[in-house]
């Protein structure tokens, strides 16, 4: 197995949505706010190679929304989600699965692209893994999620019979998953068998190492007690397993191990996935 950190991108989201009850003179110490209290955060994805199978979680925002849309997030930097794949040594087509831990525009959006006013699939090969019962609250969206769930994101997956949803046991050998529902309805952490290691892609439950501590949670998340609770699960399996946690959003620090001190669950040591790597 080989493992490749696919960066995406950088884009700006509003620090009071992104840390919630936590008052700002404590999280600016961790994120530097613009005028505009926006904090900018990273869309990191992953891609696996695992026997004959290559294996993308999660795509970024994408490229295909309107100059309106994209003032809100103001993506920037070099890095794009083919861009990054291609310096991996690979290109669209050879990705056979594609995972999406929930469907939330910075998530998917990459996965499917506009050609020619044409909607269609980025990859064109793969398999597109849900969740079935997130797919369902994504197609018919409450009103605090329905400007994260975009149809155009969607629908193209749904109507190209790529789609398939992850049950009880995992379709892969090396990848199993924990399903929470803080955030969002049935959001899946993809869990990594690495050699003899263990790594969580956190995605949404805890997007950066800022995120750690249990009462930082995003004001997005429809049941944020619940994230508490799923965030205690999560880093106490972490902690016991000596795991490695790998952040979608975190902006400088791709990964974390952990350790446990007067205060709770702390970060131990940060930095790149590919030096956590080397010694495994």
């Amino acid at each position: 197995m080989k493992i490749h950190v696919i960066n995406t991108g950088l884009f700006k989201l509003d620090g009071g949505a992104m840390f919630g009850v936590v008052p700002k003179v404590l999280w600016q110490k961790q994120h530097s706010a613009d005028a505009n209290n926006l904090c900018t955060w990273a869309m990191r994805c992953l891609l696996i190679e695992d026997g004959d199978r290559l294996i993308l979680i999660d795509t970024g925002m994408g490229d295909k929304q309107s100059e309106k849309f994209f003032s809100y997030y103001e993506p920037h930097g070099y890095a794009t989600l083919p861009k990054s794949i291609g310096e991996a040594g690979f290109r669209p087509e050879d990705v056979t699965d594609v995972i999406l831990t929930h469907l939330h525009f910075d998530h998917v959006g990459g996965a499917v692209v506009r050609r020619d006013e044409q909607l269609k699939l980025t990859f064109p090969n793969a398999t597109y893994w849900s969740e079935a019962d997130h797919w369902q609250w994504a197609l018919d969206p409450n009103p605090r999620e329905r400007a994260s769930f975009l149809k155009e994101n969607i629908l193209p997956i749904q109507e190209s019979g790529q789609l398939k949803f992850i049950e009880d046991s995992s379709p892969f050998l090396h990848i199993d998953f924990i399903k929470v529902k803080g955030h969002t309805e049935q959001m899946m952490l993809p869990v990594i068998h690495y050699k003899e290691k263990t790594l969580i892609y956190a995605a949404d439950l805890i997007p950066s190492t800022a995120h750690v501590p249990l009462p930082w949670v995003m004001a997005y998340d429809v049941r944020p007690l619940l994230t508490m609770e799923e965030k205690d699960r999560v880093l106490n399996r972490a902690l016991d397993e000596n795991a490695i946690l790998i952040f979608e959003h975190d902006p400088v620090y791709e990964a974390a191990i952990l350790e446990k001190n007067e205060k709770g669950i702390r970060i131990k040591e940060r930095g790149a996935l590919e030096d956590f790597l080397l010694n495994v």
